[in-house]
């Protein structure tokens, strides 16, 4: 099974190109447009790495951290974040919301291929649990 990589970005043409370059390396994506919707799709399946946008409308990239590391399924997953070119983010709130990387806009898509091939070696993919094993939904389908 592939590893599962979601994308949390307000700028389509970025989670488009992110997109597409993470298909084409083989890998499973999902694609937010912000922080809420971003949080919904990793309710319904657990990435294995989160690239997130710090500034997004309705939830930005820091909060979906905080909520990310508060949920156990999420909470020690690989996560990137984007900034703007010249936006510093404080250190101990890198920390406190466990961010494993920062990259400034406009990043070297190469060099984040490679960071998340990184994050990802020696990791287990996340497995789905089948339907079944959620009886509200099963009943539903």
């Amino acid at each position: 099974m592939p590893y599962c990589i979601l994308i949390a970005d307000d700028e389509a043409p970025i989670s488009h190109l992110l997109r597409e370059r993470l298909l084409h390396a083989g890998y499973d994506v999902l694609v937010a447009q912000d922080g809420e919707e971003a949080w919904e799709l990793a309710q319904e399946r657990t990435p294995d790495l989160v690239i997130t946008d710090l500034q997004m409308p309705f939830m930005s990239g820091l909060d979906l951290a905080h909520v990310l590391r508060e949920h156990p399924p999420t909470a020690d997953i690989p996560l990137i974040m984007l900034t703007a070119r010249g936006y510093v983010l404080d250190p101990q709130v890198v920390a406190s919301a466990k961010i494993t990387e920062l990259h400034a806009k406009p990043f070297g898509l190469r060099r984040l291929l490679d960071r998340v091939a990184a994050l990802l070696h020696g990791r287990e993919p996340v497995v789905p649990k089948p339907i079944h094993e959620f009886p509200d939904i099963a009943e539903a389908a």
